[in-house]
């Protein structure tokens, strides 16, 4: 089962689509090669009042598209080195999106039939990957755009969600102490970006539906 995301997905609350974005599939295609990530780690972005925002600056020129409608990218950079990928949720108007933070990437090498999967940790890592940049922002998430979500049929049970505090946010007063940073614990004792991942516990796995 392979079902790509629309906008029904993302015009829901953020705290819902940052929770059910893990288990999905981020995609990308470069040419005629196509990149699949499958998200592991998100935080959510709620709208003018969250001081972890940007949107908490009022509509400026870079908020601009976290104003409009659901489904589209907001791609920004940091620390003058690294490009942030979040996706925009809810109604158009209310400033809201979910940045995606890690994810797995799975292939099967040439000498074995073994599948091998990867963790790609952090946000700055995963657009790296990806080849994600400035050129995305403000983009729908689709096919015809080069990077979309699907949904590939991966069940995540809730008891295997970890919701902590967001990265980074300190600045952000009693927003900071918010549980809005997602993550699949199956995929949270991985200490390196190319370490082969590794369950978090035994009885940590994934199901499919058909």
């Amino acid at each position: 089962m392979r079902k790509v995301l629309g906008k029904i997905f993302f015009n829901r609350p953020t705290l819902t689509v940052a929770q059910e974005l893990l288990g999905k599939f981020l995609v990308r295609k470069i040419g005629t090669k196509t990149i699949a990530v499958m998200i592991t780690e998100t935080e959510a972005y709620d709208g003018p009042h969250d001081k972890a925002s940007h949107a908490s600056r009022g509509l400026t020129p870079r908020t601009k598209v976290m104003f409009g409608e659901a489904g589209r990218f907001y791609v920004y950079f940091t620390y003058g080195m690294h490009w942030m990928l979040n996706i925009v949720t809810g109604p158009k108007g209310y400033p809201a999106a979910v940045l995606i933070r890690s994810g797995v990437t799975y292939h099967s090498p040439l000498i074995t039939s073994k599948l091998i999967s990867k963790l790609i940790r952090g946000p700055a890592r995963l657009t790296k990957y990806l080849h994600v940049g400035k050129s995305f922002n403000g983009k729908i998430a689709a096919r015809k755009t080069g990077l979309w979500f699907e949904n590939r049929g991966v069940c995540i049970n809730k008891k295997d969600i970890l919701a902590g505090k967001r990265i980074g946010v300190d600045y952000a007063g009693a927003w900071a102490k918010k549980l809005y940073n997602f993550r699949f614990i199956c995929y949270t004792t991985v200490s390196s970006w190319h370490a082969r991942v590794r369950n978090a516990s035994k009885s940590c796995k994934l199901s499919f539906h058909s």
